[in-house]
């Protein structure tokens, strides 16, 4: 039995054969006593800027359901991370005061769900990060409703979730990750936390989820790793950068391993390298790092989130535009204003994926 498999082992078997959801479908998840805030983890300054940011993110919602990403153009990503973003408030689709926003929004990624189960739309750079992000919603929305009343609705969704599912398992490569497009060829970090995070949600929601998929993951992030504790790019050769390093952190702790040298190194690398307020990382890929960090954090909990919290807080509240956005020069405002919100709102809880 390899290291990997006796973490797994221990942390519980997360990726086992279950039942789908068509036969057990799950409840609304429950918040238990270390889901609920902490003390002085919430101001009221906070809670200002998110509410004024999410009134601002919904205003940016086209007619189709979609957001759109500058020259990304309509996307599932960007779709999925708004809807994410306001979810992450505890609205859901249908119900909330953004819950028509969530929805329409969710069925813009169902319908941009092709047969062979990649979710893409027109727009698509790089298919496979769409697809995992669209992937992670789609199984967010279904946990945090069971499907909701309508059956055919619940039927459709679990439908695009399991096809999913199923084609990020037949795209993974010899390596053990994916890459750009939806074929077994090559493997970077940065797709395969997109994948291992949407398999993590397919299988909170009862989707049956291959083990050796996630196992053959972790020895994937694993060869990655740098002796300096940080991530490269690929498996071949490359230097440490942080945000790539959170994503690595993050892919083992969502594949079930919560305690190995692997993630002490990366989180030790991650607080030396890109600390909000100690350290000066560089700006590239700054949303996307800290939307990977502020989740290996928490998952770390004790000092590691008790340190990172509070200074990546901060930071965020000081770079928030007068009308509530963040931008992101590569993307636009739209994903850096989600992103934002995702990591600002990691303390309540509210989405599965980030429940302990």
């Amino acid at each position: 039995m390899t290291r990997t498999t006796t973490a797994m082992l221990a942390a519980g078997t997360l990726f086992c054969s279950t039942p789908t959801l068509a036969q057990d479908a799950p409840a609304a998840p429950t918040l238990g006593a270390q889901n609920n805030a902490l003390e002085n983890e919430f101001t009221p300054e906070l809670d200002a800027a998110i509410q004024k940011a999410m009134a601002y993110l919904v205003t940016q919602q086209d007619d189709d359901g979609s957001f759109s990403g500058g020259r990304f153009g309509k996307n599932v990503a960007i779709t999925s991370l708004a809807c994410l973003a306001l979810m992450a408030d505890g609205h859901v689709p249908g119900r909330g005061e953004y819950g028509d926003v969530i929805d329409r929004g969710l069925e813009f990624v169902l319908d941009s769900a092709a047969e062979n189960g990649l979710i893409a739309a027109e727009a698509s750079n790089g298919p496979m990060y769409g697809h995992g992000f669209a992937t992670l919603f789609v199984g967010e929305a279904y946990g945090m409703t069971a499907g909701g009343a309508d059956t055919q609705r619940a039927k459709r969704i679990h439908d695009v979730l399991v096809r999913a599912v199923r084609l990020i398992e037949a795209t993974q490569n010899e390596e053990g990750g994916w890459r750009y497009n939806p074929v077994p060829y090559d493997a970077d970090i940065s797709v395969t936390i997109c994948q291992v995070m949407a398999l993590r949600s397919a299988r909170n929601a009862g989707i049956e989820v291959s083990k050796q998929v996630i196992d053959d993951a972790v020895e994937y992030a694993r060869l990655c790793q740098n002796p300096d504790g940080g991530f490269k790019y690929q498996v071949e050769t490359g230097v440490s950068a942080w945000p790539r390093s959170a994503a690595g952190v993050a892919a083992l702790f969502y594949a079930g391993i919560y305690e190995d040298d692997a993630i002490e190194g990366g989180l030790t690398y991650l607080t030396d390298a890109a600390l909000p307020g100690r350290a000066r990382p560089a700006r590239a890929h700054y949303f996307y790092g800290h939307y990977y960090a502020v989740q290996a954090m928490y998952l770390a909990g004790g000092d590691h989130w008790a340190t990172w919290w509070p200074a990546v807080r901060e930071e965020l509240l000081a770079s928030q535009d007068a009308d509530g956005s963040w931008d992101d020069n590569s993307v636009g405002p739209s994903y850096g204003t989600a992103m934002a919100l995702i990591v600002l709102q990691m303390p309540k809880r509210y989405l599965p994926i980030f429940q302990k």
